[in-house]
C-alpha cells in the first residue's frame, strides 16, 4: 500500500484523488482464457486508484520490472512496483493495471480469499443459472482480448453481437445495420472518442439504444474526469459472465 500510494501521489499534479477500496470477486474460466496472469477462484480485491497523469499503454508491459521507472532521474528507484509484484505473487495472487494518459491509474491486487468453514456465516445458496436474452448488442472495446472475451460470453447467452474495436467502427456499424440495436456495451476510456461522446452520436440516429458502460476504473474516478454521467448503468472490469448477464437483464 505504501508503494502504490506514493506512486499515486507522485502522479498527481495539483489537486487530485487517491481511492483505496477492498471487495470480493470470483474469477471464472472465461476470464482466465484471455488473461494469462489470472487464476480461477474466489479472491479479495485490494484496489488503489488515482486521478493523476496516467501512463501510455506501451509502458504497462514493463512497470513491474526492477529498475523500470516513469519518474524523472533521482525521483524513483524503479523497485516499488517490482516489490508489490513480488509480494502479491508470493501470496498466490495476481495483479491488473488500467491506465490512460490524463485519466489516472487503477491497480487491482487479487489475493486468494479464505473459504474455510465459518460457523457465523449462512450456508451459501446454490447459484441460479445465467439468464441470457435474444437482443442485439453493439459491443465496443479497443482491447482485442477483452473484446473477444465479452463477445463470446454474450453469444453464449443468446445475444446477437455486433463487435467493434473503436468508436468510429461502432458508429459505422450502427449506421449500416438494418435491424434494431437494443443495447450498447462500451468501454468508457478509448482513443479517438470516449464512450459517452460515442453514445451521444449514436442517439442521433438510434434513439432507443440502451447503454451499459464498462471500465477498469471505478465509476467515481471516471466521473472525476467528466466522461460518465450520473445514474448511468455501469459495470467494472473484471466481471464474470454471470455478473454481466445479470446487469444486462436489469436494463430490459
Amino acid at each position: 500500500l505504501a508503494n502504490l500510494c506514493v506512486n499515486a501521489r507522485d502522479a498527481i499534479k495539483g489537486v487530485g484523488k487517491v481511492t483505496i477500496e477492498t471487495g470480493n470477486t470470483s474469477i471464472d474460466k472465461t476470464y482466465c482464457l484471455y488473461h494469462p496472469e489470472a487464476v480461477e477462484g474466489d479472491f479479495v480485491i485490494l484496489s488503489v486508484d488515482d486521478t493523476g497523469c496516467g501512463m501510455e499503454r506501451g509502458m504497462l508491459d514493463n512497470i513491474f520490472e526492477p529498475f523500470f521507472t516513469t519518474k524523472e532521474t533521482g525521483k524513483g528507484t524503479g523497485l516499488g512496483l517490482a516489490t508489490v509484484y513480488g509480494v502479491v505473487r508470493q501470496n498466490n495472487g495476481f495483479l491488473s493495471v488500467y491506465s490512460e494518459p490524463d485519466f489516472g491509474t487503477s491497480f487491482k491486487i487479487y489475493l486468494p480469499r479464505y473459504m474455510g468453514e465459518n460457523p457465523d456465516l449462512p450456508e451459501k445458496k446454490p447459484e441460479m443459472p445465467v439468464q441470457g436474452g435474444n437482443e442485439t448488442v453493439l459491443l465496443v472495446e479497443d482491447e482485442p482480448p477483452m473484446l473477444e472475451m465479452v463477445r463470446k460470453a454474450l453469444e453464449a447467452q443468446g445475444y446477437i453481437v455486433l463487435a467493434a474495436g473503436s468508436p468510429g467502427d461502432a458508429v459505422e456499424i450502427a449506421r449500416e445495420y438494418d435491424g434494431e440495436i437494443h443495447l450498447l456495451i462500451t468501454d468508457v476510456i478509448m482513443p479517438e472518442m470516449n464512450g459517452l461522446d460515442m453514445l451521444k452520436k449514436l442517439l442521433t440516429f438510434r434513439p432507443d439504444i440502451k447503454p451499459l458502460f464498462m471500465s477498469g476504473y471505478p465509476a467515481d474516478v471516471i466521473g472525476h474526469h467528466g466522461v460518465l454521467d450520473k445514474d448511468v448503468q455501469f459495470i467494472q472490469k473484471p466481471f464474470s459472465n454471470k455478473d454481466l448477464a445479470a446487469k444486462i437483464r436489469e436494463l430490459f
